[in-house]
């Protein structure tokens, strides 16, 4: 009989298979394998990625993080609906083997608007790969930019950042190093694929959509197979083929009367050996915007009531704040301080949480506990 759950138990059991809680009482996971276990982690915001990967690797700070992609064993790019993700650099091909030509067809539209063609294309990825050569195997988006305008190719109106999006899409580039000169190195150089990506993995079809459904649901789940088909936007068909490979290495549970699939260690949480059921109960988290945690599923229910979301997506406007989250729910949005003299001191001197409802006391502890977390991530 298929194990049945509440949304609670459910949101706790996400928190366990993302890592936001410990994994397990072995070695403290580093960067790499974080977002290897996302498999793609949203990233269009840099600084809230970077802190998406640190709270996930225990112990570790920006700085770690950013040597991950100075190493070039994280990349950034758009593997996932049109929108930055980071990768595990050898995974960033394969993926893209199976969302790249859908990706590339949603923008056809666009890209006629835009009076990008093929040759505009082609023109483009000569004028990256030359500049890239001459500079040193890096450039910065706004090199990218001169180098095109100068060649007569506009920029103007999102027509360069399509470009670049093209150029992701199809391999040529991708978002390596930080640029530590650039202000607070809140941007990455982009780079030459093949020569920054060492030994990419190489995924026929089969073998790449098992891939993807497995480690989405390891890492994601409970999650159901609407939230698969959202968050890689392959057919139903792919999304089903995907799991009839993968789903002998997971679980089933059921919430609500839907079927939701996770990985077996994640489903074990449910067990004897956790009284009171997932562990998480009274942990309060610091969450950056635009966390899997909530990008992760179309159904984010489970973590964010219905009359919360206006307040953690303003005018359902697709900008996510950075999230207080509460036993799995999230109770509030906070900020960085911004340290301004007479201010009241927040927790750790460098958070400011904005709760939706009053926390308990231990809960205030446990959010001056993430606090100190964060400030110790950033140096601060």
């Amino acid at each position: 009989m298929t194990p049945s759950l509440t949304p609670a138990k459910l949101a706790r059991l996400r928190l366990a298979a993302q890592w936001i809680l410990p994994a397990s009482s072995g070695p403290a996971p580093g960067p790499v394998d974080a977002v290897r276990r996302l498999t793609a982690l949203q990233g269009q915001d840099f600084p809230g990625a970077l802190w998406s990967i640190g709270l996930r690797a225990p112990g570790t700070t920006r700085s770690d993080v950013e040597a991950a992609f100075n190493r070039g064993e994280l990349v950034r790019s758009c593997p996932l609906r049109g929108t930055l993700h980071v990768t595990v650099a050898q995974d960033l091909g394969w993926i893209l083997s199976l969302t790249a030509e859908r990706m590339m067809a949603g923008q056809a539209a666009r890209h006629r608007q835009l009076d990008i063609t093929t040759p505009d294309v082609e023109q483009v990825r000569g004028l990256a790969l030359a500049l890239l050569e001459q500079s040193g195997g890096r450039a910065t988006r706004e090199e990218l930019f001169a180098a095109f305008e100068q060649a007569g190719q506009g920029t103007r109106a999102q027509r360069g950042y399509h470009l670049l999006f093209l150029l992701s899409l199809d391999g040529t580039l991708v978002q390596g190093p930080v640029n530590g000169s650039a202000g607070n190195g809140n941007s990455q150089f982009y780079v030459n694929s093949a020569q920054w990506i060492r030994n990419p993995r190489t995924l026929d079809r089969r073998e790449a959509l098992a891939e993807l459904a497995l480690r989405y649901f390891r890492g994601h789940g409970p999650s159901t197979v609407r939230d698969f088909q959202w968050w890689s936007k392959l057919t139903l068909a792919d999304i089903k083929a995907g799991l009839e490979y993968a789903k002998e290495q997971l679980e089933a549970v059921e919430c609500g009367g839907d079927t939701y699939w996770l990985a077996p260690e994640t489903a074990d949480l449910l067990g004897g050996s956790t009284p009171g059921g997932p562990p998480g109960a009274r942990s309060v988290l610091l969450l950056p915007g635009f966390d899997e945690y909530l990008l992760g599923y179309t159904d984010r229910s489970a973590a964010l009531a219905p009359r919360h979301a206006p307040l953690t997506v303003p005018g359902n406007n697709g900008m996510f704040k950075a999230t207080v989250v509460a036993g799995g729910q999230v109770a509030g949005t906070w900020r960085k301080a911004r340290g301004a003299a007479g201010q009241q001191r927040p927790p750790a001197g460098i958070v400011v949480p904005e709760c939706f409802t009053d926390l308990g006391p231990n809960q205030h502890k446990s959010l001056e506990k993430s606090a100190k977390a964060y400030a110790k991530f950033i140096g601060t």
